[in-house]
């Protein structure tokens, strides 16, 4: 059985989650949910009978092969949807219509018009809706949005964010390589890149510009997106991505990975390499089931966490200073001087998506990333893809909303 570690506040009332799919979303989101006191993971559902035999043995909860079932039980308080971009909608639907508060992965959903539904149905239904995880949570990017809304340094003028990785050779299931359906880099990891750069912005999105990569046969998805941003305060955010595993960012984060682990610097190749076993779609398949929730017996220890998670290099110009956020803190570059303002290890990695998901359903505050947040953000990676098809700039007419 799984044990929490000790709240970092006192808790009055514990949140009783259920969780919509227990796939790679749900591993990634594991060590929060399981090491945060304010929640209790007491249900889940899946179509993979090992990964409900696993859920209930280590948690003791019910476990479902449906979300229908899963959201019908009474004990069952928020729902966290980890299911395939494709049925967010859908699963949210079902949700909100049984009174459940909502947690769901980003991006929210595949189109605005099903930002919209979900967003309408949660308001009716009287249900906190909360969008992440995204990396816009992240320690070091709340900091230096604080030392940003502090005024030291002045108004944000321009934010440059280049991040490279290999997310196009991980194992995949078909449709996630179907840029027509949701795949490929830019629904799935601008969703990240863009929330991080509105967030340290703090107004809308007035403006898109961008050019997308598809640059292997061998994975014909987008795999790459340069975009330009503008701001409705003035600000402008250049943002790189390369999913295509040559150069990693992380060299240049002191090689700390982007869930906040130490990682090699020789395991170059390793995701080609691990993919060049699987000859057909159906191997592949098989080797991202392996990666899921249920394929190993018991539920291995997580290593102490010494940083935070970060979204590769970034840096914030404003008016009088520069702001660098890094795994451990932010740098920051005066007119006189730079320092570092250090940030303490994190105690449960991740954990400020409990942190906003609490506040709403037992506070009743307004999550920074609400149904709006999400839309807005899918709003902008919908703009960048058309932008790139059309070879124009796009504007967004009533601009993408930013809370501050």
């Amino acid at each position: 059985m799984v044990t929490n570690e000790p709240p970092r506040e006192l808790v009055v009332r514990v949140l009783r989650l259920g969780v919509a799919g227990l796939g790679r979303a749900f591993m990634l989101m594991l060590p929060t949910l399981a090491g945060d006191r304010r929640v209790s993971l007491v249900a889940a559902a899946d179509p993979r009978r090992e990964a409900r035999d696993r859920f209930a043995h280590e948690f003791g909860g019910r476990a479902y092969d449906t979300v229908e079932a899963l959201c019908a039980d009474p004990d069952v308080e928020v729902v966290y949807i980890a299911t395939p971009h494709a049925l967010h909608e859908r699963h949210a639907m079902i949700a909100a219509a049984a009174g459940k508060h909502i947690l769901v992965e980003k991006p929210m959903a595949l189109d605005t018009r099903a930002c919209r539904s979900m967003i309408d149905q949660a308001r009716a239904a009287g249900v906190t809706l909360v969008v992440g995880h995204s990396h816009s949570f992240d320690a070091p990017y709340r900091r230096a949005r604080a030392l940003i809304v502090s005024g030291q340094f002045g108004a944000v003028r321009m934010i440059t964010a280049i991040n490279y990785t290999d997310f196009l050779y991980r194992p995949r299931r078909p449709e996630e390589l179907d840029s027509e359906h949701g795949g490929g880099v830019v629904l799935n990891q601008a969703a990240h890149h863009v929330d991080v750069v509105r967030r340290l912005a703090g107004t809308p999105v007035a403006s898109v510009r961008a050019a997308v990569g598809d640059w292997d046969p061998g994975r014909p998805a987008q795999g790459a997106y340069t975009a330009f941003l503008q701001f409705t305060g003035g600000a402008v955010a250049s943002l790189v991505y390369s999913g295509y595993g040559r150069f990693d960012t992380d060299e240049l984060c002191g090689w700390v990975g982007e869930s906040g682990q130490p990682k090699e610097p020789g395991d170059y190749g390793v995701a080609r390499a691990r993919l060049a076993g699987a000859a057909t779609p159906q191997d592949e398949t098989a080797l991202k089931e392996a990666r899921s929730y249920g394929a190993q017996a018991g539920l291995s220890p997580a290593p102490p966490h010494r940083f935070h998670h970060h979204f590769g290099f970034l840096v914030v110009s404003c008016e009088r200073g520069e702001l660098r956020p890094v795994p451990d803190g932010v740098m920051v570059y005066g007119n006189e001087a730079r320092w570092f303002d250090a940030l303490e290890p994190p105690t449960v990695p991740r954990q400020e998506v409990v942190d906003e998901l609490y506040d709403g359903v037992v506070h009743g505050r307004s999550p920074i990333h609400s149904g709006e947040w999400g839309m807005a953000t899918v709003e902008v990676c919908l703009a960048m893809i058309r932008s790139a098809q059309e070879g124009r700039e796009i504007a967004l007419r009533d601009g993408a909303a930013s809370p501050p």
